[in-house]
């Protein structure tokens, strides 16, 4: 009598553990992407939406509100030495492109608001800067540290990002032209 007590617990504990592998499985594959993943694959995933506070207190800043525009959303924190690095590059790619459709919108993630401001202070970008207080924004694009950079359609969809540091115009520009194209 034992030993079918002690096989029926083995069929149902095998049942159990099969029955949630298939829900894993299942459930994995109707997860959408990562942004990096889609781009690997040519594909053009829509950005996520936020409303965020600016960092200079003007307001919140919605993301919807750019629609028609090309956005190069650039996420960085104070004490991040690449983001400082490459300041100079977005700046630069700022002030050549906002009067074509343009606009840079930087995203400080992981950060104390007095030591980003100091930030703003040192490295004066002139385009507008907003704050993820509470890193939704950092997660719903996936990142994995700072710098990141994503590059944004008119109609809304990721086309290209920079998954690190980079510091050279050039290469700024060249991803900026291409938003533009699509």
């Amino acid at each position: 009598m034992m030993s079918g007590l002690r096989r029926r617990v083995a069929l149902l504990g095998s049942l159990v553990v099969v029955l949630g592998f298939l829900a894993f499985v299942t459930l994995r594959a109707n997860r959408p992407a990562s942004i990096s993943v889609a781009l690997a694959r040519g594909q053009t995933p829509p950005a996520p939406g936020f409303a965020l506070p600016r960092l200079d207190a003007a307001g919140t800043l919605d993301l919807a509100s750019l629609r028609g525009r090309v956005v190069v959303l650039n996420f960085w924190a104070s004490w991040c030495v690449p983001c400082r690095d490459e300041a100079p590059a977005i700046e630069t790619t700022w002030q050549r492109f906002k009067d074509r459709g343009v606009v840079v919108v930087g995203v400080n993630v992981q950060d104390l608001v007095p030591e980003a401001l100091r930030f703003m202070r040192e490295t004066r970008p002139t385009y507008p800067n907003v704050r993820d207080r509470d890193n939704s924004v950092y997660r719903a694009y996936g990142l994995t540290g700072v710098p990141e950079t994503f590059f944004i359609s008119r109609g809304g969809a990721i086309v290209h990002k920079f998954p690190g540091v980079v510091t050279t115009p050039k290469t700024w520009a060249e991803a900026v032209e291409d938003a533009l194209a699509r």
